[in-house]
């Protein structure tokens, strides 16, 4: 409770803040950012991977990157799932790539066999980091259930999304605008 507590209070003050400073705000909105590097992976054993060996962002270099923090007793989370899978197969044939992690917001989701159910219920193939321990999400600087992260191909974190997400909707629509920039951009060299 505490977690979806202070999640919603955070949420909360913000919305506040943004009615009494008189500018329009969108709890889902994208949040501008200056690029800076996303830090490498922070799980690195078989284990702690699902739908995939573990990766490192270095290897990534040359594609655009989607990172979703979620977790599986988080219905906004899931509820973002269709449209998540839909914009995976719409860019299967590009430089992209999903990765989720998994940083549970209570302790029974801790559970590598309960975290693994979830993903075949939910029917997500792409990989899945699993973080009980919030490193990544420390890493991130990341607060919300879910955040979505974009990647460039240098590796930079060029944009977030936070919210629940449905194919169409404002934020669906601003993410794949930033996706199709992204794969537009030259990779390193």
């Amino acid at each position: 409770m505490k977690g979806k507590l202070s999640t919603a209070l955070g949420v909360s003050v913000v919305v506040v803040i943004a009615l009494l400073s008189k500018k329009p705000f969108n709890a889902v909105a994208a949040h501008a950012e200056s690029p800076w590097s996303a830090p490498e992976f922070t799980h690195s054993k078989s284990r702690e991977w699902l739908n995939s060996e573990p990766l490192k962002l270095t290897d990534l270099r040359g594609m655009v990157i989607l990172i979703d923090f979620w977790s599986y007793g988080c219905w906004n989370c899931y509820r973002s799932f269709p449209w998540l899978t839909a914009l995976e197969e719409k860019y299967k044939a590009h430089e992209f790539l999903v990765v989720g992690v998994h940083s549970p917001e209570f302790d029974h989701e801790k559970d590598r066999a309960k975290v693994a159910q979830k993903i075949k219920e939910f029917g997500l193939s792409h990989p899945v980091m699993i973080d009980n321990d919030f490193s990544y999400w420390k890493a991130m600087h990341n607060r919300y259930w879910p955040t979505f992260y974009l990647i460039d191909k240098a590796g930079r974190v060029r944009a977030s999304f936070i919210g629940e997400t449905h194919t169409d909707d404002r934020n669906a629509r601003a993410i794949e605008m930033k996706i199709k920039e992204l794969l537009q951009e030259s990779a390193p060299s």
